[in-house]
């Protein structure tokens, strides 16, 4: 970027950018020259006229260029360089060509940490979400690539409880990464704060299936040791697990046995063995381990899943039970009014947890649940089964006029041979109709 051995100014490097018409060797002369010739404070300075380099860039067409100043600005002392205006911040992330950024992939991971910084020194956290929700659908390859504004944006959302914004995000499942060219600083702990915070988020929504996956996904990345993230994980992946079907689910055999040994002697496995029945032992554990539960903030998933454990122990008489009074299903599941048990029974009928019915005299009456089909479903099936029927037609034809299966129906020596080939015959053609006229010249 520099012939001479004066440090490039402001003023240069702005000329640079705007007259370059190749953005791949600006980028080579930016890489050449940060650290070399040009330094943060450089790029965080104003023009020699006091104008904003950004207020003369266009956020689009210059995207390289204004990506390099813009993360160095988010980054400066803002005391000695003012912050940039935060419309210019939304603009350029709403804006930029992503395959112009990918060229300096680690100046996209400073300006999103710079973006996050700068929200949390203005006093509003939160006004990083949609700059960060910007920059993270659009600079991937595809919505599947996880990069590092992924665990940025998640924090954000996080921290600040804003869960709804990362739900776009979070609709699409990782399958890929690129430590080439998308992201190279991207690391192991990466992949795991954003399916951590990921199943923080999806949990705080109570999207329970959602949740479970992203904290498996932790849980059993492959490391050669757990992390405390991992064990975290396991935690908040086991108490969703009783929230949502009232009993934990086994792990791939590719889970580190060291980080599942940890856990059996944790509070946690105590309340798992416990669950959902011992109601007593529950609340016991409950009360001893509070402080801990609340310190890992676990206490509002802990107090979730006690409160649902009725509904489990109810759900599992229904597999014992044709009838039973309300009376009786309370003093099986630990709750003495029967007003109560009744507001439950309705609630689990009408999430279809069970199937039930409930009589004036409080009988209850459990069935299995009706088969449920749509219309679409059933057209569906109805096409499926007219195409194998037209299929097993056109066979049963072509079958038919093939020479060699002819031959083979009435070749034989003897008269019982003879016999099994007319019945043969006379088994394939019953079932065609006038349609299937037997054609000699095609069959010869």
């Amino acid at each position: 970027m520099s012939t001479t051995n004066t440090t490039p100014t402001i003023d240069l490097i702005v000329s640079q950018i705007t007259t370059s018409n190749n953005v791949e060797s600006l980028s080579y002369n930016f890489k050449t020259a940060i650290n070399r010739d040009i330094n943060e404070s450089v790029l965080s300075s104003a023009l020699a006229n006091g104008q904003d380099p950004l207020s003369v860039l266009d956020l689009r067409t210059h995207t390289l260029g204004v990506l390099y100043i813009l993360s160095a600005r988010l980054h400066a002392n803002f005391s000695q360089y003012p912050p940039p205006q935060w419309q210019i911040v939304q603009d350029f992330c709403a804006n930029f060509i992503p395959e112009h950024a990918r060229l300096a992939p680690d100046r996209v991971s400073r300006l999103a940490k710079g973006i996050q910084r700068a929200a949390a020194l203005l006093g509003t956290p939160s006004s990083a979400i949609y700059p960060l929700l910007d920059l993270v659908t659009r600079y991937p390859p595809t919505p599947s690539h996880l990069t590092t504004i992924h665990s940025i944006f998640i924090l954000t959302c996080v921290s600040t409880r804003n869960f709804l914004p990362a739900l776009p995000v979070l609709a699409n499942p990782i399958t890929e990464i690129d430590t080439t060219n998308v992201s190279p600083d991207l690391t192991y702990n990466d992949n795991l704060t954003y399916h951590y915070l990921g199943g923080v988020a999806l949990a705080a929504l109570k999207k329970w299936k959602e949740a479970e996956e992203y904290f498996e996904i932790c849980v059993t990345s492959p490391g050669t040791y757990p992390s405390g993230l991992q064990m975290e994980a396991l935690k908040k992946l086991r108490l969703v697990q009783l929230i949502s079907c009232g009993k934990i689910s086994g792990l791939p055999k590719y889970t580190n046995s060291h980080l599942l040994r940890l856990f059996k002697h944790t509070p946690y496995n105590a309340f798992i063995s416990a669950y959902p029945k011992n109601a007593a032992v529950l609340r016991e554990i409950v009360e001893k381990d509070k402080s801990l539960f609340s310190q890992e903030k676990n206490l509002g998933l802990i107090t979730q899943a006690l409160q649902r454990a009725p509904r489990w122990v109810l759900k599992k008489l229904t597999a014992t039970y044709v009838t039973l009074h309300l009376s009786d299903i309370g003093r099986l599941i630990k709750i003495d009014s029967e007003d109560e048990v009744r507001a439950l029974l309705l609630s689990m009928i009408e999430s279809e947890d069970i199937t039930a019915q409930i009589s004036a005299d409080g009988t209850v009456t459990f069935s299995d649940p009706p088969a449920q089909f749509t219309r679409e479903q059933v057209d569906d099936v109805l096409r499926a089964v007219q195409e194998q029927t037209a299929l097993l037609g056109y066979l049963e034809l072509e079958v038919g006029r093939s020479k060699e299966f002819l031959s083979k129906m009435v070749k034989g020596g003897d008269s019982s041979s003879s016999s099994w080939a007319a019945a043969a015959e006379e088994d394939i053609f019953s079932g065609m109709g006038a349609q299937h006229v037997w054609d000699e010249s095609s069959a010869y």
